[in-house]
């Protein structure tokens, strides 16, 4: 409040600036703004709360990684991801090695297609265990064979199909694994200068640990960067956990069985008598012919009904609705 002026400062101000005694221009704040630094060949496309919300997708994702895979690995695998960061497609390819697994996929409905890049000690330990071996790493890296590349082309599609449900709050995706490339010159899918965002997984696999790198163009997810957000994320993902909860208790109950009975009426008499009960014998209810029955579910009385036929089946008319107050 030191910097807020009384009334009278103000009228003394007025004052010596009609007089001359205060020049104006000298009371102008003279200091120069600072100047943040563009550089054109990298713009910022992706924000910090793109990269935030891109984290909490894969950060999802990698939970569903770690609970499917062993199922097709027999092993228990560890996933977390390790950061996110916005660099240029030509910085990407540059730190790519050969031989490399590189799986290109596509992201439809979004236009173009997203790279996935799997260490390769992490593809030598898939195939181990996937034709029965230990699940260890390969002390020398090697080019992988046909055989190899298939086994490892069948987990990527499991892979690929796991990416469905944490996008669902963003976009319906429908993925599909395109082609799996061992060199980095045929993985030139966009401009060098194009702006990408590498959210980095790290893969545990018993002694095997190694990296996958999930490279996300802009030129992609440019249709859906507005909810890349954020509050945009969990507003709708609360919304949909919401809805999908009361849908799934409401189809669970529909499909529920309950026991419906509809009940003659009642009778007693002595276990000797129940002994003793032959063909054509005839046991007196409580009812008349004329009364309504009773019909329960389960064990609480809900309507009333006629008897009758339907066909060449007993049936009921119900009559009345018994609602508890």
């Amino acid at each position: 409040m030191a910097d807020v002026l009384s009334q009278s400062e103000i009228d003394d101000l007025l004052k010596a600036l009609s007089s001359g005694e205060v020049d104006a221009e000298e009371m102008k704040d003279t200091k120069e703004k600072p100047v943040k630094n563009y550089d054109f060949a990298r713009p910022s496309k992706f924000s910090k709360e793109h990269l935030r919300t891109l984290e909490i997708i894969f950060e999802h994702y990698g939970r569903l990684l770690s609970t499917n895979l062993p199922v097709y690995l027999r092993k228990n695998i560890q996933v977390e991801v390790m950061n996110s960061e916005a660099v240029t497609y030509s910085e990407f390819s540059n730190s790519l090695s050969n031989p490399m697994l590189l799986g290109v996929v596509n992201f439809a409905p979004l236009k173009g297609n997203i790279l996935m890049e799997m260490a390769t000690n992490v593809g030598y330990a898939f195939v181990d265990r996937m034709l029965g071996g230990m699940g260890l790493p390969l002390e020398k890296p090697r080019e992988f064979s046909e055989i190899e590349l298939l086994i490892i082309e069948r987990l990527l599609t499991v892979c690929v199909n796991l990416l469905r449900e944490p996008w669902k709050n963003v976009v319906e995706l429908n993925p599909r694994l395109d082609r799996i490339e061992t060199n980095s010159q045929f993985a030139q899918i966009i401009s060098p200068s194009e702006m990408i965002a590498i959210i980095t997984i790290n893969i545990k696999i018993g002694d095997a640990e190694g990296l996958m790198n999930m490279c996300l163009p802009y030129i992609t997810l440019d249709d859906v960067m507005d909810k890349l957000n954020t509050k945009y994320w969990y507003s709708s993902q609360q919304e949909k956990e919401e809805l999908s909860y009361s849908g799934m208790v409401e189809n669970l109950l529909s499909r529920a069985p309950i026991p419906v009975k509809a009940v003659l009426g009642h009778s007693s008499f002595s276990v000797s008598d129940f002994a003793g009960l032959q063909v054509g014998d005839i046991i007196r209810m409580d009812t008349k012919v004329e009364d309504e029955l009773g019909i329960y579910v389960g064990s609480i009385k809900k309507f009333t009904a006629l008897p009758g036929v339907a066909g060449d089946n007993y049936a009921v008319r119900v009559t009345s609705i018994i609602r508890e107050e």
